[in-house]
């Protein structure tokens, strides 16, 4: 099995684990520190979704 699903699912599950660590620290009131694992997390989901080929390496140069 390729390996880039498995760190997909990787990123995307710590991703979902700060993400509720974000919602717990808003509820406490620590909005900074919930804004700050807020954007670590998109940082990851990001990361998520660049993983695997790219668009462009797969178009093949026809010269």
């Amino acid at each position: 099995m390729n390996a880039s699903p498995k760190k997909r699912e990787a990123y995307l599950k710590i991703a979902n684990n700060i993400c509720e660590s974000a919602c717990i620290q808003a509820e406490a009131g620590e909005l900074k520190t919930a804004a700050t694992l807020i954007l670590k997390a998109l940082e990851l989901e990001r990361k998520a979704g660049s993983i695997g080929p790219q668009i462009l390496q797969l178009i093949k140069p026809s010269v």
